[in-house]
């Protein structure tokens, strides 16, 4: 082989290098494309994932703030049966004929009255309060001098609250001047 056939044929070499170099240079591009678009599939799942997370926290905590409150009022429908016993045997006491059994009465109202504490009842003040519509529930009004326009005159029913919560409004008089 001569110079000239040997010089063509590197320059066929050299166009065939050239031409693979710019196929393996554009399936560069593409591999390269395609990595980007993985990553930022793998960034957006990224993302979901933390979103779901931060949901998935609320809803835990949610969770277990309904089911601590389910617990603490879970008692509320027998502590309201059990009020209107406890209610009889203060009016028991009050009608009182026989010493012995006063005395009876008096331990059963007290054991009573420690078991409803013990369950968080507190019994709501009324007499000589300012009225509050979250408390009492106002039954009558009277024009009264002696107290104050939306002062509790008179306490006609207990009311209660269990824990922070009321279960049994005091029902009331009311003053409201005319």
């Amino acid at each position: 082989m001569n110079d000239k056939q040997e010089l063509e044929k590197l320059k066929k070499d050299l166009a065939r290098l050239e031409t693979d170099i710019h196929e393996k240079t554009k399936e560069n591009q593409e591999k390269d494309d395609e990595i980007q678009n993985l990553k930022d599939k793998v960034d957006d799942y990224h993302s979901q994932v933390l979103r779901l997370q931060a949901d998935f926290d609320n809803y835990k905590k949610r969770s277990e703030k309904e089911i601590k409150d389910y617990v603490k009022y879970a008692n509320e429908g027998l502590i309201l049966k059990v009020i209107d016993v406890y209610e009889d045997l203060e009016r028991a006491l009050k009608a009182d004929k026989s010493h012995d059994l006063k005395e009876g009465v008096e331990m059963i109202h007290k054991k009573l009255e420690d078991i409803l504490k013990g369950e968080g009842l507190c019994e709501i003040d009324a007499s000589g309060e300012k009225f509050n519509p979250y408390k009492h529930e106002a039954l009558m009004v009277e024009d009264n001098e002696n107290y104050d326009e939306g002062t509790v005159i008179e306490e006609l029913g207990k009311g209660y609250t269990l824990e922070s919560k009321v279960i049994k409004y005091s029902m009331v008089k009311v003053c409201k001047k005319k």
